[in-house]
């Protein structure tokens, strides 16, 4: 059974969750990540953008569940250019 949404994200609150985590890859979970914020936010809103994040390959969380980012628009972009082909 899912949860009903209270309050979807807006884009600005995606983008300062994704500069936070960009900020402190591989320093924290979601908790204290969502702790470290620079403006409040519903912890339930928190979880949608990292689900968010988690499903478009952005993030992953390491064995000890901290947040890295991994996403490299740059280096696609180098890929792309040379050729690269994702199979």
């Amino acid at each position: 059974m899912k949860s009903q949404i209270l309050h979807s994200p807006t884009l600005e609150s995606v983008k300062m969750v994704e500069k936070t985590i960009r900020e402190h890859s591989g320093e924290f979970g979601k908790y204290q990540l969502w702790k470290h914020l620079p403006r409040k936010m519903m912890y339930q809103t928190f979880q949608v953008i990292i689900d968010y994040l988690a499903e478009s390959n952005k993030i992953i969380f390491d064995r000890d569940r901290v947040i890295v980012w991994i996403w490299d628009p740059k280096g696609v972009k180098r890929a792309l250019i040379r050729g690269v082909t994702v199979r």
